[in-house]
C-alpha cells in the first residue's frame, strides 16, 4: 500500500496547498489593512501588517525551497488573486466607515427628507439648477451599514431618483445616527449637536 504522504504528494499537493492558503490569508489581511488605513483606523493597521508579513515570509520560504516546482508558483498566484477577492468580500460584510449619499430626485423631496429624518438620518436639502430647472438635492453622511436602508427609503418615495455614494475618511459632527453619547467614527471624535 502506497504511503499517502510520500515525497511526490508532499511536493506537488501539500506544499502548494499550504502556499495557496498562506497567500489567501496574507493578501486578505493586507487588503483589510489598506482599507482600515484609508478609513482612518490607524491603530489596527500595524498589527495587521505584522501578521501579514509573517505569513508572507512563511509562504516565500516554501517557494524558495521548491524553486523547481511549478505547481508552487501557480498556488502562489492563485492565492494572491483569491486573497484580493476574499479581502474585498470581507470588507463589504464589515461595512466599515461612513459614506456621503447625494440624492438627485425627480420630484418633491419634502416627504422623503422627513421620512429619512424620522429614521435619524441627517439630511441637508440644497437647491440645485439642472436641465429641468431648479430642484432640491439631498445630502447625507451615513454609516456604510445603513446604505441599503437609506436607499430603500429614497426609492420608496422617489423611484426614479439618481443617487451617488462615496466613501469618506472621517466625520466631525453628530448627525451620523445621533446617539446619547459622542462616539468615535473613523478615528475622529464626534461632538454632540447643539
Amino acid at each position: 500500500m502506497k504511503d499517502y504522504f510520500d515525497a511526490e504528494t508532499l511536493t506537488y499537493i501539500i506544499i502548494p496547498l499550504l502556499i495557496f492558503f498562506a497567500r489567501v490569508t496574507d493578501v486578505t489581511i493586507g487588503t483589510m489593512r489598506l482599507i482600515f488605513v484609508s478609513k482612518g483606523y490607524k491603530a489596527v493597521a500595524p498589527f495587521l501588517g505584522f501578521v501579514e508579513i509573517i505569513i508572507w515570509l512563511i509562504a516565500m520560504s516554501q517557494i524558495m525551497q521548491h524553486l523547481d516546482n511549478w505547481v508552487c508558483y501557480i498556488a502562489y498566484g492563485a492565492g494572491f488573486g483569491m486573497g484580493n477577492y476574499v479581502g474585498i468580500l470581507l470588507e463589504q460584510k464589515l461595512s466599515i466607515g461612513n459614506v456621503i449619499i447625494r440624492v438627485f430626485p425627480k420630484k418633491d423631496v419634502t416627504e422623503l427628507a422627513e421620512d429619512l429624518r424620522s429614521q435619524t438620518f441627517g439630511v441637508s436639502a440644497v437647491e440645485i439648477q439642472g436641465k429641468e430647472g431648479r430642484k432640491k438635492m439631498l445630502f447625507s453622511v451615513v454609516k456604510r451599514k445603513s446604505i441599503n436602508q437609506y436607499v430603500d427609503t429614497v426609492l420608496h418615495h422617489n423611484p426614479n431618483a439618481f443617487y451617488s455614494v462615496e466613501d469618506i475618511k472621517s466625520v466631525s459632527d453628530s448627525y451620523v445616527r445621533k446617539g446619547k453619547n459622542p462616539r468615535i467614527l473613523s478615528g475622529t471624535r464626534v461632538r454632540k449637536g447643539k
